[in-house]
């Protein structure tokens, strides 16, 4: 398998999880074998497309045979995931920070949590649940300037993820996963930007749901 990654666009590498969670379904159920059609009907697109897909990383399977389930789940969890974790601090300790903290610890492949700030003073000296200590914002490039983390997790208001960003990029962080709806992958180029909005979903399903179902 050979690739270089920045030939693969993008919505094929965010289809990769997707194809990851089913291929591990089958695998847990005791399938051996899958179709491109089988993957096809389950990510809701076409044969030529899963093989179009898998073709950007060198192809898994064998035509006229289809994909073992061990290869495809070896092969995809090499694609996802690294034997290096990538070094993370989470920004924003609030519910949904605290939330995300225990995803990370006890469900996130491939992310290490090393630190956790926030300007609270309600919350600064706490620890986390999974045992990661609260520091104070103000002493972020100082505890990270010898340990300089690859992510930043970022769970504040957009005000102040604009103002933390200069800092955040200017210590060469490299990918941020970002609920603050501030997109800053706009003011900052070459940045890795994964932008979470629970409101923009929660308005879609409404959405769908007022306008799909009627009679």
């Amino acid at each position: 398998m050979s690739v270089t990654s920045n030939k693969v666009s993008l919505p094929v590498i965010k289809r990769l999880p997707k194809y990851y969670r089913y291929v591990l379904e089958m695998q847990k159920n005791g399938v051996v074998k899958v179709s491109s059609s089988e993957l096809a009907r389950m990510m809701g697109t076409t044969a030529s497309q899963v093989r179009q897909d898998f073709n950007c990383f060198g192809g898994f399977g064998q035509q006229g045979i289809g994909y073992h389930i061990d290869v495809l789940a070896d092969q995809i969890s090499k694609l996802l995931f690294s034997e290096n974790k990538l070094d993370t601090i989470l920004i924003g300790t609030g519910r949904l920070g605290r939330a995300i903290s225990g995803y990370l610890t006890a469900e996130a492949r491939g992310y290490h949590l090393m630190a956790a700030f926030d300007k609270s003073p309600e919350e600064i000296g706490k620890t986390l649940d999974c045992g990661v200590p609260i520091s104070n914002i103000a002493d972020l490039e100082a505890l990270c300037a010898g340990r300089v983390p690859d992510v930043a997790v970022l769970c504040i208001p957009r005000d102040s993820a604009r103002q933390l960003a200069p800092i955040l990029v200017g210590m060469g962080i490299k990918g941020f996963w970002n609920f603050s709806h501030y997109d800053l992958s706009v003011d900052y180029e070459g940045i890795t930007v994964e932008n979470v909005h629970l409101g923009d979903s929660l308005m879609t399903l409404g959405y769908r749901v007022r306008n799909e179902h009627q009679d």
